[in-house]
């Protein structure tokens, strides 16, 4: 039976964000249709802008590259399709460990006729030059390649700096262009440095991740694309649909205080002194192990706000229920499949099947605090017991 916890630790972001009070009531947004052109419209439209600018600022981009959707599934779909179905682009490649928004469009193309190819990972996770280099030298046509920023199961985090070298000395050798498109829902306000859109064509971004309310994304740009959804013509054409007033001032608040220059990097100094507490715990039990086990507590490879973890021999469907019954909130992996007992990244790092079925996903945010990681190592040692 559920225990009657008075105090709940959440342990869940990656799947989303408790709401940000501050940021979600901070501004009265104009009722009006933004797209109208009386004064009612004409106010919901300078609010519209005036969130776009401010999200420009704080990702170091013209606003004129930045597109309001409903959240990273939308953003990924309305790039994957667009570009797909380009005649130049004869095949579509996305890494093996990219989030079902992506890997779940990608079988659809094939079943539309589309080739697609799953770049492969090292047992990290990450997508390097090579295991790029290695598909393309089997796709030469191919035109497009999603790879996420960081993964939303393992925390990570892909070298784009090396990837997009790699990209354009490909390109000035005379080989086909790629565009390079890029999950960045896990990044966004989680990073020590900006997001480097400068390395990428396109990229996806979700407010509900960062404490913005969910249906409100954005997505970025390098070049206007046609897509293939038309409606009204909002967004420049790139996204129909009457645009979410409300949802864009309380992202742009919430970008603002956590994913702007000092704010981030000392949450993201913070969450690393706290996943370093949680590692040396899971080291010293002797039951536990880190998925990979070569993840150490400072790893460049991860983002410290993301940690796979399993007790061996405890099915990781188990250690969430034991865990929410004391009042903790995790996950097995992505919310997205989480009807699925499949774990499709894992299994691209050459997890084996038992230990897969034993992993969970412990993620942190910025209101996460040290006595919540310590509340959680006391727990996982009761339960370790227990079982």
């Amino acid at each position: 039976m559920e225990k009657n916890t008075d105090t709940r630790h959440y342990f869940d972001w990656a799947a989303t964000a408790p709401p940000d009070p501050l940021a979600t009531v901070a501004e009265t947004p104009p009722f009006g249709n933004p797209s109208s052109r009386h004064a009612e419209g004409r106010a919901a439209r300078r609010a519209l802008e005036d969130a776009r600018e401010r999200c420009a600022r704080v990702l170091g981009v013209s606003s004129d590259r930045l597109y309001w959707t409903s959240g990273g599934t939308e953003a990924n779909a309305l790039v994957l399709y667009a570009q797909a179905l380009r005649p130049r682009v004869n095949a579509v490649l996305f890494s093996a460990a990219e989030h079902p928004s992506v890997r779940e469009n990608c079988s659809m193309l094939e079943r539309l006729g589309k080739q697609t190819a799953r770049i492969p990972v090292e047992p990290d996770g990450r997508v390097t030059a090579a295991c790029l280099e290695r598909t393309l030298e089997k796709h030469p046509d191919a035109g497009f390649a999603a790879i996420m920023a960081v993964n939303n199961e393992t925390g990570a985090a892909n070298p784009l700096g090396e990837l997009s070298e790699y990209l354009q000395k490909r390109k000035n050798a005379g080989a086909k262009p790629v565009h390079l498109h890029c999950d960045m829902v896990q990044a966004l306000g989680k990073t020590a440095e900006p997001l480097p859109l400068d390395l990428v064509d396109s990229a996806s971004m979700s407010g509900h991740k960062i404490g913005a309310p969910r249906g409100i994304g954005l997505l970025y740009l390098k070049k206007p694309l046609e897509t293939l959804f038309k409606g009204g013509g909002q967004e420049r054409g790139v996204r129909a649909g009457t645009e979410n007033t409300a949802g864009a001032l309380a992202l742009a608040a919430c970008m603002e205080r956590y994913a702007g220059g000092g704010a981030a990097r000392a949450g993201y100094e913070q969450a690393r002194t706290r996943i370093a507490r949680l590692i040396a715990f899971l080291r010293e039990t002797g039951r536990c192990a880190l998925i990979p086990e070569d993840r150490s507590a400072e790893d460049s490879r991860f983002s410290p706000y993301i940690l796979q973890m399993r007790v061996k021999g405890l099915p990781g469907e188990v250690l969430v229920r034991a865990l929410d019954d004391e009042g903790f909130a995790a996950s097995t992996g992505s919310a997205c499949s989480s009807a699925s007992p499949n774990r499709p990244v894992l299994a691209a790092m050459g997890v084996a099947r038992d230990a897969q079925l034993e992993g969970i996903r412990i993620s942190q945010g910025h209101s996460t605090a040290m006595d919540d990681i310590d509340a959680l190592t006391g727990t996982l040692a009761r339960i370790i017991r227990q079982y």
